[in-house]
């Protein structure tokens, strides 16, 4: 956790990040659905049995920089969050998460949703 908490600290906004590279299919990613919109895949760190992401191929750097023209976009996200967690399984329950800032812990600039299951997940999250 220590670690996740640094690179979110140290990581700043601008320029190509690993999603943009994993959507251009320039690094390997274990890919398991991809539409016009988007694409999701099997985080590399997961934090439990079932952990992947929804990353929207229109690179945002941050949810605070969407304006109203990304909310179908937004949405769509969490609909394939959705559809991918019930194709994996996941039916009782998992979790949504969209890291905003260093201190919301994202450490890649690039919207992406998080999604989790497969255990039982405690509250408060941080």
């Amino acid at each position: 956790m220590a670690d996740e908490i640094s690179k979110a600290q140290t990581a700043r906004p601008g320029g190509d990040t690993i999603f943009g590279k994993i959507i251009r299919k320039e690094i390997p990613a274990n890919i398991f659905y991809e539409d016009e919109q988007c694409i999701a895949f099997h985080d590399i760190a997961p934090q439990a049995p079932t952990h992947f992401l929804v990353v929207p191929k229109k690179a945002i750097s941050h949810l605070s920089e969407a304006d109203a023209s990304d909310e179908a976009l937004l949405g769509h996200l969490m609909i394939v969050g959705k559809k991918c967690a019930a194709e994996l399984g996941l039916t009782r329950g998992y979790r949504l998460i969209l890291n905003e800032g260093p201190d919301g812990g994202q450490s890649v600039y690039h919207v992406h949703l998080h999604v989790l299951g497969g255990r039982q997940l405690g509250w408060p999250p941080g």
